[in-house]
């Protein structure tokens, strides 16, 4: 997974112990975040792009190893 949260961090002028206090959590977390070294749940995924005043889309990016359903292809006879 990679993320833009330091990108967006830093044209709101934060810190990473800013952001995590606004998000509620440890300045390691934003770190790891940062460093795609931590899948976060649902709702910090939702706090963090929300104090970033971004769409959590533009902030994290997951690479898929394997083909999703519509690329997929089926072999008839």
């Amino acid at each position: 997974m990679q993320t833009r949260i330091k990108e967006y961090r830093t044209r709101m002028n934060l810190t990473q112990g800013d952001l995590a206090k606004i998000v509620g959590v440890r300045r390691e977390t934003i770190v790891f975040l940062e460093q795609g070294k931590y899948n976060p749940s649902l709702k910090l995924a939702h706090d963090t792009a929300r104090a970033l005043h971004t769409k959590i889309d533009d902030l994290f990016i997951f690479e898929e190893d394997a083909p999703g359903p519509e690329e997929r292809v089926v072999l008839g006879d």
